[in-house]
């Protein structure tokens, strides 16, 4: 399975094609394009950020390697799906505001690809209510317990990235499998 490039590269290559984008909001937005039943192709930058003039990235650039990798990792049905928020040595604040930031992309690409009514099970549809309800957080001041607050954002990650597994699940497996069987 394809590696993700580093946070860094992702970060690059956005500045090389002046997307004005964030880490976590281009994987964000390419995560939600895809749950959503969005085209895997390479010019996913114009589509996801909706606009046509983004060029495409270079085939084997980190931002073709960052689509080749979230699409393996959705679909490999081994819940090897991760965030790419950001470097690891981040502190706990801003951690948790590219969580919020990646929500808020997610769901900017899920509803250009899934469109105003996605074919969500109930358990979807919970689920992307709880990620926009994320996007609208704000991050609070952290308290004196931050081993607590650190928990709760892992929690928190580990909480999105089932979600996406079960948004993808209903848009994109869901459709497939029952096209199979017709």
């Amino acid at each position: 399975m394809p590696d993700l490039p580093a946070p860094e590269e992702v970060a690059d290559a956005g500045r090389e094609l002046a997307l004005g984008a964030t880490v976590p909001e281009l994987h964000g937005a390419l995560c939600g394009w895809l749950a959503g039943g969005g085209e895997d192709t390479v010019a996913w930058p114009a589509r996801v950020l909706a606009d046509d003039g983004v060029p495409a990235p270079a085939p084997g650039s980190a931002l073709d390697r960052l689509r080749r990798g979230v699409v393996a990792q959705l679909g490999d049905g081994e819940f090897s799906f991760q965030l790419l928020l950001g470097d690891e040595g981040m502190a706990l604040r801003d951690r948790a505001q590219a969580l919020f930031d990646w929500c808020r992309s997610f769901l900017g690409g899920f509803g250009l690809a899934a469109g105003a009514k996605p074919p969500l099970s109930e358990e979807g549809a919970e689920a992307l209510q709880d990620i926009a309800r994320l996007a609208g957080a704000s991050v609070q001041d952290i308290d004196e317990d931050e081993d607590e607050d650190e928990d709760a954002l892992s929690e928190l990650e580990e909480f999105v990235r089932v979600a996406v597994l079960l948004l993808h699940g209903d848009c994109v497996l869901g459709p497939r499998h029952r096209r199979s069987l017709n």
